[in-house]
């Protein structure tokens, strides 16, 4: 189990190593859950990497020469699955999407930078657009996570936006269940949280 400082640090590292690439790029999952969420701890930094089509060889073989690859033919388990599974020198997993659909574009063009410190700053995925990774992902995890979100960011969260582009996405692997799901989870946090 890695403290939490230690994967930020790890983050961090990746961050500069992307903008030095001049990537675009924004982190999802439990990183972006401690800005937007509630904090919680997460053993590793997920990251949407937009590399687009036919050009991903190159962006796998970059990291693979700045970061181990964590499972045997890690380069070709990246092009097979568009995800590379690395780790840094310090031991913290790093799990890179190679992103290529609109939604990706879209969601790293929507990603902001998050102040850690004076020094450093991670560049997350919004609110709205974590939310629709979890439900996407729809672990039992990411639903406690999604419930954090809706909670900590009440009042504030785009929810047209979450609604407009989740049907599509939710579509492409035949979830009927999710997007009802999430629409409860929206009224039970605003029953509770309005104190109705």
């Amino acid at each position: 189990m890695k403290e939490l400082a230690g994967i930020m640090r790890a983050a961090a590292e990746v961050e500069q190593f992307c903008l030095s690439q001049r990537w675009r790029f924004c982190f999802i999952g439990g990183v972006a859950v401690q800005r937007w969420g509630m904090p919680r701890f997460t053993q590793d930094v997920d990251v949407t990497l937009l590399t687009g089509l036919g050009v991903e060889e190159r962006f796998i073989d970059t990291l693979l020469k700045a970061f181990e690859g964590r499972v045997r033919n890690a380069r070709q388990f990246a092009i097979e699955q568009r995800v590379l599974l690395a780790r840094t020198a310090g031991g913290v997993d790093l799990d890179f999407s190679l992103g290529a659909f609109p939604f990706e574009e879209s969601s790293i063009e929507r990603a902001t930078a998050w102040k850690l410190s004076d020094m450093a700053s991670l560049t997350t995925c919004s609110a709205e657009d974590l939310l629709i990774h979890k439900i996407f992902a729809s672990r039992d995890r990411d639903w406690g996570d999604v419930e954090s979100i809706l909670a900590r960011q009440h009042g504030r969260l785009d929810l047209a936006h979450v609604r407009r582009e989740l049907p599509a996405l939710l579509e492409l692997k035949d979830d009927s269940e999710s997007f009802p799901r999430f629409e409860r989870l929206v009224m039970d946090v605003q029953r509770r949280l309005d104190g109705k």
